[in-house]
């Protein structure tokens, strides 16, 4: 890209986190922004029982409900992630390709959806078993707060390298609510939501929809978004507790793809003639159903059961070659998905005592499943033509996992936990053309893996931790990957591997005065058969293994209240994701193979990135407004590191005020947002690979949204 688009670094901004830093203020107090304030957060995902997130040998970060809503129209994840070190959360500005998130460089690759990093709402996976997430059903208008977990311990997850992103869903207030919220704004965008929870004996309820619209910013992007989300939670006894979690989303949208640098140059918002041509879109229809029982067995044993199940219906447009062009292994341009999944997990869990210090342990399994139905069609300017792949695809994921947590000395603490992970995949081919290269192209692949994680925390001062952690990822091709072999072949590709990394981490975190929280963390990953793109034309991506990568980085995140009434946030990242052998890859069809030294940056993974916070609330108002700043380092868009596959460094600013009253039992509040302040032209992501050189997604100019939230209690 050309460098005219690069904006300011943050100078200014560290300078001034750095005087914050400096100065003293009063006594702690809570902020209600997570993990900016002083005081520690209660989480559960590391060690899946609630625990201190500050005496964990983990990186891991809580946004709270305040944080999530304040100023924000609850529409994407990329509203609130930012907050989180490590975590890189790109809105695509393209509903039919979901947000691009990464964690320490895992993820980076997607081209749609998220992998490398599993996602849980409520305890039960969005992550399906291949690996292959979505965020479209998270609900934040009822979310009670975010936890992300990054490094070793995710793999206790499963198939995930970069870390977990888990939602919760708020309970239900002790007497009936009704919230109302609505936002309009720039680009033909609007939300509106019902919220409706309460406390009836042993029932506690909450449940909501929300509708959403947008035009998009691009041309061809226009989305809308029905979402529905229910969670009812019973007290069977004093010992036992049910819940039962409802889910619904639809979710059409036009995909607008990417762009070259010099197409971003004449009209970031055009799009190129075959997105048109062939209508490229995409319809989701999610339905799901998940249940929990918890039970205590005595005062220090208790079971936890979870199921779900649900199915998704996706059908996809792309632009892909003219039919009376299309070979007879081609795939068509036209995929549809009609899914089915379910699930189970079990476990025990024990706090007891070894050589007389506490001792908590959890032992279980679990098992996903999903099947799928893959049909294929030509895509004829639009419409769905000739069927071209036809065949049933099962993935299954088993498992048992073990962790446990001992403080064996005053001032010493360990976590270890090991998980054995068996993947299994199937294809049956019912499209077959005798005669032809089209073959029956049935197959299946399994994948194990055994995964051990250990950690240590040595307590300092009852205000400053130190901890480190060393442990073993294991990440398996998706399904999506598997679906294409390069060159026009038929069938999965099954001579994709699973990627393993070793994972080490050395970390601190303190308390300091004045309420303010710092956490630091640097580390080093290892990874074996990298997963990278092979090809990308159209919307259709092939993948391969490369050999072997290497991640470096840190982490700081810090946070303070000065004077009762502002708050200060800032979360900075490194991460320098390189490959450390060379490999071949095919940068465009018909060409040949070029040689990726290396030494070569990952792409996808901008090295530096930055968000910082600062929120005033003055003492005895009535409103709160706040600035806020996201820095990112340029971006890679090809293994090849070639300057017009980069796009170029960028900050942008934020601003936002909120207003609020209260008569009776209501509770209003009004809020004005403005993205990109000083108007900066900038790409806001990037698809990697694309062999077409479309690899740029240009984020908005200056725009704004309005919102209203009303809360009544009966």
């Amino acid at each position: 890209m050309a460098h005219r688009l690069t904006t300011s670094c943050p100078a200014a901004l560290l300078a001034l986190g750095a005087g914050a830093f400096a100065f003293q203020a009063g006594a702690q107090t809570e902020s209600g922004q997570g993990e900016s304030s002083g005081t520690p957060s209660v989480v559960v995902t590391a060690t899946r029982s609630e625990r201190n997130s500050f005496d964990l040998p983990v990186s891991i970060d809580r946004i709270d409900a305040d944080a999530i809503r304040e100023g924000k129209p609850m529409i994407n994840l990329s509203e609130s992630l930012s907050r989180v070190p490590g975590v890189v959360v790109q809105n695509r500005q393209n509903y039919s390709q979901d947000l691009q998130i990464s964690s320490r460089g895992f993820g980076a690759r997607a081209q749609f959806g998220v992998r490398g990093v599993r996602l849980y709402a409520d305890g039960i996976p969005a992550t399906s078993p291949d690996g292959q997430g979505q965020t479209s059903n998270f609900d934040l208008g009822a979310a009670e707060r975010i936890e992300v977990m990054r490094g070793p311990f995710s793999t206790l997850y499963g198939n995930a390298s970069g870390g977990i992103i888990q939602i919760f869903t708020e309970d239900g207030p002790p007497e009936p609510t009704l919230t109302i919220n609505g936002a309009a704004g720039s680009y033909g965008t609007s939300r509106s939501a019902l919220k409706f929870g309460g406390q009836s004996g042993e029932l506690n309820y909450v449940g909501g929809a929300s509708h959403l619209e947008t035009t998009g910013y691009r041309d061809h992007s226009a989305a809308e978004k029905d979402l529905g989300n229910a969670k009812l939670k019973l007290a069977l006894s004093d010992d036992t507790r049910v819940a039962l979690i409802l889910n619904s989303v639809r979710q059409p949208a036009q995909d607008p793809a990417g762009l070259r640098s010099d197409q971003v140059e004449q009209n970031p918002r055009q799009v190129v003639p075959n997105v048109l041509l062939f209508n490229t879109r995409k319809n989701v229809v999610q339905n799901q159903l998940g249940t929990t029982v918890e039970h205590r067995l005595s005062a220090s044993d208790s079971l936890r059961f979870a199921a779900y199940g649900g199915s998704r219906q996706v059908e996809q447009f792309l632009a892909i070659i003219a039919p009376a062009q299309a070979p007879v292994t081609s795939s068509g341009g036209v995929v549809n998905l009609d899914r089915f999944y379910y699930g189970l997990d079990l476990r025990w869990s024990r706090a007891t005592q070894l050589a007389g210090q506490p001792l908590s342990f959890t032992v279980g399994s679990d098992y996903d499943n999903q099947k799928e139905r893959r049909r294929g069609y030509l895509n004829n300017n639009g419409v769905a033509g000739a069927l071209k792949r036809d065949e049933n695809d099962t993935v299954r994921s088993a498992a048992l996992y073990a962790q446990g947590d001992w403080k064996f000395a005053p001032r010493w603490s360990a976590s270890a936990g090991l998980r054995h992970t068996e993947v299994s995949f199937y294809s049956a081919d019912y499209f077959i053309v005798p005669g032809t290269a089209n073959g029956d192209e049935s197959g299946q692949i399994r994948f194990k893996n055994t995964s051990p994680v250990a950690g240590l925390v040595y307590e300092a001062s009852p205000s400053l931790n130190f901890y480190g952690n060393v442990g073993r990822g294991f990440e398996t091709p998706t399904f999506a990957e598997l679906a294409y072999q390069n060159n026009n072949v038929p069938g999965l590709n099954f001579a994709l591997q699973p990627s393993t990394s070793v994972n080490t981490e050395l970390g601190a975190k303190a308390f300091l005065p004045g309420g303010q929280r710092l956490t630091f963390a640097v580390f080093h990953i290892d990874t074996k058969n990298e997963i990278v793109v092979d090809t990308a034309t159209g919307g259709r991506n092939t993948f391969k293994n490369a050999t072997r990568t290497t991640r470096n980085g840190a982490e700081l995140s810090w946070g303070a209240r000065m004077f009762e009434t502002l708050d200060l946030l800032a979360a900075l990242s490194y991460v320098d994701a390189r490959y450390r052998d060379d490999f071949t890859t095919v940068p465009a069809p018909g060409q040949p193979a070029i040689t990726v030294p290396a030494g070569n940056y990952m792409p996808g993974v901008p090295r530096r990135t930055l968000y910082s916070e600062a929120r005033w609330a003055p003492a005895g108002q009535s409103f709160s407004t706040a600035f806020e700043l996201r820095y990112s380092d340029r971006i890679y868009a090809s293994d090849a590191n070639a300057d017009i596959d980069r796009s170029a460094p960028y900050s942008v600013v934020n601003w936002r005020i909120v207003f609020e009253q209260r008569a009776s039992d209501w509770r209003v509040s009004e809020f004005l947002r403005i993205e990109n302040l000083f108007d900066k032209r900038y790409v806001g992501s990037v698809i990697v690979g694309d062999t077409n050189r479309q690899f740029f997604e240009p984020a908005p100019r200056r725009n704004a949204i309005v919102g209203i939230n009303a809360v009544s209690r009966f």
